[in-house]
């Protein structure tokens, strides 16, 4: 957790990286909204977080999974991967049609 208070007292939101899909064709991309819910995630506000991007959550649990899986042998590694997988562009897809509606 020091690591990551390390990243915030560096002034991290100050080097965000604009969305170039919103700048030119004026609206969100799937991924808007990911800088800033790290940067909640960081600050400790988890609701925040979700309520900005909701595939925070799935994202950063199949990315664990992966370090973790390499590192280890896990048995239906393959189909645990794939479900995370699964569940997290069903939820980026789900968060930007719901953006529209």
């Amino acid at each position: 957790m020091r690591f990551l208070t390390f990243f915030y007292f560096l002034g991290i939101e100050n080097y965000m990286l604009p969305c170039f899909t919103k700048q030119i064709f004026d609206m969100d991309c799937p991924g808007c909204g990911l800088q800033r819910s790290l940067l909640f995630l960081v600050r400790g506000e988890f609701v925040s977080a979700f309520k900005m991007y909701p595939a925070i959550y799935p994202m950063l649990l199949l990315f664990m999974f992966l370090l973790i899986s390499k590192s280890t042998h896990i048995k239906y590694s393959n189909l645990i991967t794939n479900v995370l997988m699964v569940t997290t562009v069903g939820t980026v897809l789900i968060n930007y049609i719901l953006k529209f509606i």
